[in-house]
């Protein structure tokens, strides 16, 4: 190696060490900053971690029942320490990993988040700051925060706390009820039934279907009162449901319309008021009942007439159900056998004692019986059976089973006495006469076809009924002149005429005015001489009014069932949502209290204390709101239910009185019921025994009297006792007796409600100054199937 290699390595040696001792150099500069940068940041956590670990020690007392979110952060919005809740809602541990808050806000709540923030630090407190944040990356959540910030002992904020509470069931809840509150406008304007609201009498709203019924603009009714547009129908009737002190009165109003005319209503009238003393609104349901009446006017005219056809017939008719009791019977069936009761003591009365009682008025008394046995094992039509009697008298007989889509439902035995017929032609043509006019006359409407469906004879009730005359009716086929929907339906028919079926059908008829109608249908073959199959007859009953009507019916029904599943669903949803803020003012009202008990005067900490009491009384009305709306609407869940235990467990829960005692003098039965409500009912009559006892020694007794179909308990106290004139009114909702503030009035209502659903009833003995014996039935579980 030269020189000059040398010369160029030793100089490439120097620039290294050089290099290094600069690399070096800048390497301790550096770490000689960071290390005065962590010690810097030590000192500053431990002041920090000090400070907060005092101010923590100092809330821990507010904030250890909280079961919402809780979270410190400091102010840069890194999390310095959270509570178990507030873990489980953000999805985080701030102890394994570092979190800044700030990745959770929801971008369209950056700008009010940061405004909040500024308020934060100028005001120290962050009341109900509502915004929408992002978990997860993909679960937005609606919160409600209230926070404050977190001072060092010189005042100076050095970190923030706040609550967050999951509102994201109440934002959807009000945005639901919005929404229901839309659809019940769109019901209540939209409504077949009158709708209005008024204040003492005096109309304030009314819906489209009220304004249309009396003929009036909506701002003219708002200056009528409902006493000048109506008038009781049934004054008597109206009274006396007022005079029962109910909230709720239905009766039959008259209504005056603009034009003077007059309609019959149903009219439902509720009161709505705020206290008990006073009414303040009234809701009035009104329902046009004109139709409705005159149809059944004409309906009850229709039975009425039939019934008396029926009475006046000359052919003994005798009606059985299908248990072979006397559903209906007439004068001429008794006189043909002689029987001394009129025919409306026969009714119900069992056909086969009648039978054994009648036996010996026939010549073969032992074949009639087993005729009739005979007869009734088939069930199938039996026409012009002849009897020979002992005095001399022929009878024929005919058989008719009744059916009802396809279900047997009895049959119709009809008795005629042919002992002139068979002897004298002339009065036969007389009584073919007469029957004839009766035919002809009667409401129901008749035709007689041939095996053809050719029409032989029609009476005048079915040209009326159709709307065809008699001449375009006779030697027509009925399927081709009687337009029937279901067109098959008829041929059906006659083909199982032919079969000698009888039974009633209803079916949809074009008049000839092309309205439809609705008839029901009996047919029944017609027989020859020689017991062949000629054609069949068909009554008809004109049934369109009723249809109509029994439509209406179930179309308000369902209405009806719809509004009183939407009512409990909003009462249960309301009294929920009232439940948040009286939460968050017990919070307050105790965050108050450990924070200024020091500064408060004896009238603040009471008043405190008085506010807390007054939250836990809301709370318990709101809890017996719930309970008493779910009283006879829940599902009952039966179970064998030892009475004793549940007086045990409600002995250890309720407050009692040390000068009280609660005894079961005897045993209490095991019964099948629904332990929850039995709880309920027993709690509730208990509870409100053991407190209005104001003897040096109280006694409650628990007692029980076993029934024929009923369980009797009674629940004895000798306590201040009960007015007479309360006997009643305590179990109405929100009725208390006396100033006791712990009382809800809705306790014995609910007991009420469940006795109720149990068939059984709730009644109270009492005498002022000597106790009370409250009782209750429940009706027992052999009859189970009965109960809702």
């Amino acid at each position: 190696m030269d020189n000059n290699e040398v010369s160029l390595l030793k100089k490439a040696l120097e620039r290294q060490k050089k290099a290094r001792k600069q690399a070096e150099k800048i390497l301790e500069d550096k770490s000689k900053e960071l290390y005065d940068v962590t010690r810097h940041l030590r000192e500053s956590n431990a002041k920090l971690e000090n400070l907060l670990s005092e101010k923590t020690s100092e809330l821990d007392g507010v904030f250890i029942n909280i079961i919402d979110p809780y979270v410190v952060m400091d102010l840069s919005f890194n999390v310095i320490n959270m509570n178990r809740s507030a873990k489980e809602f953000l999805g985080f541990d701030h102890n394994i990993n570092k979190v800044h808050l700030s990745k959770f806000i929801h971008p369209e709540f950056l700008d009010y988040t940061i405004e909040s923030m500024r308020s934060l630090m100028e005001v120290g407190t962050l009341t109900n700051y509502r915004a929408k944040i992002i978990l997860d990356e993909s679960t937005v959540k609606w919160v409600q925060i209230n926070g404050s910030l977190i001072y060092n002992k010189d005042r100076k904020p050095i970190a923030a706390q706040g609550i967050l509470r999951d509102i994201t069931q109440e934002m959807e809840v009000k945005k639901l009820l919005s929404e229901q509150k839309k659809q019940l406008d769109i019901i209540v304007e939209n409504s077949p039934l009158g709708i209005i609201l008024a204040k003492d009498g005096q109309i304030v709203k009314a819906n489209n279907t009220f304004v249309e019924m009396l003929g009036y603009q909506e701002k003219e009714l708002k200056k009528v009162t409902l006493n000048s547009i109506s008038e009781p129908d049934n004054e008597t009737e109206r009274d006396s449901n007022i005079n029962e002190g109910s909230n709720k009165v239905t009766s039959i109003v008259k209504f005056i319309r603009k034009n003077g005319s007059k309609f019959t209503a149903k009219t439902t009238m509720t009161s709505i008021s705020e206290n008990d003393l006073k009414s303040d609104y009234q809701v009035a349901i009104i329902e046009d009942i004109s139709k409705e009446l005159e149809a059944e006017r004409k309906l009850k005219a229709s039975e009425s007439r039939l019934s008396a056809l029926i009475s006046n017939l000359q052919t003994g008719v005798l009606l059985e159900d299908e248990d072979g009791k006397i559903a209906l019977t007439n004068q001429k069936f008794c006189n043909i056998f002689n029987i001394k009761a009129n025919p409306a003591e026969l009714i119900g009365k069992d056909c086969d004692y009648y039978e054994e009682l009648n036996k010996h008025q026939f010549k073969k008394p032992d074949q009639f019986l087993q005729r009739i046995a005979d007869i009734l094992a088939k069930k199938d039509t039996t026409l012009a059976d002849e009897l020979e009697m002992l005095d001399g008298r022929i009878l024929e007989r005919d058989f008719i089973p009744i059916n009802n889509d396809g279900a047997y439902k009895g049959h119709l035995w009809a008795y005629n006495d042919v002992t002139i017929s068979k002897n004298y032609r002339k009065n036969l043509e007389v009584q073919r006469e007469k029957y004839s006019s009766i035919i002809a006359n009667m409401n129901l409407g008749l035709v007689e076809v041939d095996n053809d469906d050719v029409i032989q004879m029609v009476n005048q009730s079915f040209c009326k009924m159709s709307g065809y005359s008699e001449d375009e009716l006779i030697g027509k086929v009925a399927s081709r002149v009687i337009q029937i929907k279901e067109e098959q339906l008829i041929p059906q028919k006659n083909a199982s005429r032919l079969k000698g079926k009888v039974d009633s059908y209803e079916v949809e008829v074009i008049h000839k005015n092309n309205s439809v109608k609705h008839w029901l249908i009996s047919g029944a073959p017609r027989f020859s001489d020689t017991g062949k199959v000629i054609g069949s007859i068909g009554i008809h009953l004109d049934i369109t009014d009723q249809k109509h009507l029994e439509l209406q019916k179930e179309k308000l029904l369902h209405e009806l069932e719809n509004s009183n599943q939407g009512l409990q669903e909003y009462a249960h949803i309301v009294s929920h949502d009232l439940k948040s803020p009286l939460r968050s003012i017990s919070a307050l009202a105790t965050w108050l209290y450990e924070d200024y008990k020091d500064v408060l005067d004896d009238g603040g900490k009471q008043n405190l204390e008085l506010m807390q009491e007054k939250v836990g009384s809301m709370d318990k009305l709101i809890h017996g709101i719930l309970e008493y709306s779910t009283a006879n609407s829940s599902e009952l869940d039966y179970s064998n239910v030892d009475l004793n235990d549940v007086i045990t467990d409600i002995a250890e829960i309720i407050y009692i009185p040390e000068h009280v005692q609660l005894r079961v003098p005897v045993k209490l039965p095991v019964i099948m019921a629904d332990k929850t409500k039995m709880h309920q009912v027993f709690q509730n009559i208990i509870g409100n025994a053991v407190v209005h006892i104001e003897r040096e020694h109280g006694l409650v007794e628990v007692l029980c009297k076993e029934e024929s179909d009923f369980w009797h308990f009674t629940v004895s106290d000798n306590g201040v006792g009960i007015p007479k004139e309360y006997h009643k009114k305590i179990f109405d909702i929100f009725q208390s007796i006396g100033h006791n503030e712990r009382s809800t009035g809705i306790g014995l209502s609910i007991v009420k409600k469940i006795v109720d659903r149990y068939h059984g009833k709730v009644w109270i003995d009492s005498t002022v100054g000597q106790g009370t014996q409250f009782h209750f039935t429940i009706k027992k579980n052999e009859n189970l199937a009965e109960l809702p």
